[in-house]
C-alpha cells in the first residue's frame, strides 16, 4: 500500500513538473503608441517571430497605447520586473541618468536615414546601449520611427512664428532648449495626454513623426503642419537585464534572432508608414501642410544650432563630435 502511494505521488509530481515545464516564458512588452504605428507593428512582428523561433517556449504579450504604463511609469516598471520589455523613445534615458542618448534629440543633427544609421547601426550606437547596463537595463536594438514635423493652429514658417507658443514635448532637456531657442514655451506632457491638451488649448502645438500625429488624431485638432524634418524620433528596445541574463542560452539566442528580424522590419516600414500617414492627413483636409523652402529650413536650423553648444556639458562634447564625424556635419558652415 505504501509503495503504491509513493508511486502515485511520484507520478503526480512528474506530471506537475511536466505541466510546469511546458508553461511558456511570458514577456510583457509595453509601449505607449497605437498598434498601427511603426513601433506597434514591429512589436507585434517581434511577438510572432519569438513564438515561431522558440517553438512556443516564449509568449510575448504586447500592451499598446499606454494600457499598462504611461511614459513616466514604464521605465521604473521595467527595472522592478513588472514588465520585461519596452521600446521607449531615446529621450527617455536622460531621466534614467544616461544623458548621452539625448544626442539623438539635437535639432537638425541628422539630415536623412543614411546619416542616422551610421550611428545607430555602428559602434557608437552599441557603446551607448552598453551604458544602460549599470541601471539594470539591457539594450537590444534601435527602431526608427521617423523625422519630426511641427504642428500648431497657426503657420510655422520662421522662428518668429514660434514666439510665445506653448509647445508639447516629451521629457528632454534638449527639446526644452530647442523650443526655447525658437521662442516657444516647452510643455512636458505624457504622450497619451497630448490630444486632449491640443483640443482644449492647454498647449498650442507639438512635434511628431507623421504616424504618431495621425494615429493619435492630432491632425483633427491642429490646423497647420510644417514638414521641417528638424529632429529624429527613434526608440531603443530594452529589457530587464536580470531577466534577460536568466534566460536559457538557446532561448536567448532565438530571441536575439527574432529581434534582429523585427529591427530590419521596423526600419523598413517606418518611412513607408510615415509617408502613408502624411498622405492620410493631407486627404483629411483638416490640416494645412507646408513644406519650408531651403532658406526657411536653414533659418530654423541656424536658430536652433546654439542648442548643440549648450548641451555639450550635458551630453558630452566628445559624443556630439563623434556624431558630427560619422555624419560629416560641420556646424561652422552654417
Amino acid at each position: 500500500m505504501m509503495i503504491r502511494t509513493l508511486c502515485a505521488g511520484l507520478v503526480a509530481a512528474m506530471l506537475a513538473f511536466s505541466a510546469s515545464a511546458q508553461q511558456p516564458i511570458v514577456i510583457k512588452f509595453s509601449h505607449v503608441v497605437a498598434n498601427d504605428t511603426p513601433k506597434g507593428h514591429a512589436a507585434d512582428f517581434f511577438a510572432k517571430k519569438a513564438a515561431e523561433l522558440t517553438k512556443g517556449k516564449v509568449k510575448v504579450e504586447v500592451y499598446a497605447n499606454s494600457t499598462l504604463y504611461k511614459d513616466k511609469e514604464e521605465m521604473e516598471a521595467l527595472q522592478l520586473g513588472a514588465v520585461q520589455m519596452l521600446a521607449p523613445s531615446l529621450a527617455k534615458f536622460g531621466p534614467l541618468g544616461v544623458k548621452e542618448f539625448e544626442v539623438f534629440d539635437l535639432p537638425f543633427i541628422f539630415d536623412n536615414y543614411a546619416e542616422l544609421h551610421k550611428v545607430t547601426q555602428g559602434p557608437l550606437g552599441q557603446r551607448l546601449l552598453a551604458k544602460l547596463e549599470p541601471k539594470g537595463v539591457k539594450g537590444l536594438a534601435y527602431w526608427d520611427n521617423g523625422f519630426k514635423s511641427f504642428s500648431a493652429n497657426k503657420p510655422l514658417k520662421t522662428p518668429a512664428d514660434f514666439r510665445g507658443l506653448k509647445m508639447r514635448i516629451q521629457s528632454s532637456k534638449v527639446l526644452e532648449a530647442q523650443m526655447r531657442a525658437l521662442g516657444a514655451i516647452p510643455q512636458t506632457m505624457a504622450f497619451s495626454e497630448v490630444y486632449q491638451a491640443l483640443q482644449t488649448g492647454v498647449v498650442d502645438g507639438t512635434e511628431n513623426p507623421h504616424s504618431n500625429l495621425y494615429t493619435q488624431k492630432m491632425h483633427e485638432v491642429q490646423k497647420h503642419m510644417t514638414l521641417s524634418d528638424h529632429g529624429y524620433l527613434g526608440y531603443a528596445v530594452i529589457t530587464n537585464k536580470k531577466f534577460w541574463d536568466g534566460l536559457p542560452a538557446d532561448v536567448r539566442g532565438q530571441l536575439e534572432q527574432a529581434m534582429k528580424e523585427a529591427t530590419a522590419y521596423a526600419n523598413k516600414i517606418a518611412k513607408d508608414e510615415n509617408d502613408a500617414a502624411l498622405e492620410a492627413v493631407r486627404k483629411s483636409g483638416k490640416t494645412q501642410i507646408y513644406t519650408p523652402t531651403p532658406a526657411e529650413r536653414l533659418a530654423l536650423k541656424k536658430a536652433t544650432m546654439k542648442v548643440h553648444k549648450e548641451m555639450e556639458s550635458r551630453i558630452g562634447k566628445e559624443i556630439i563630435e563623434e556624431v558630427y564625424k560619422e555624419t560629416d556635419f560641420d556646424p561652422t558652415k552654417l
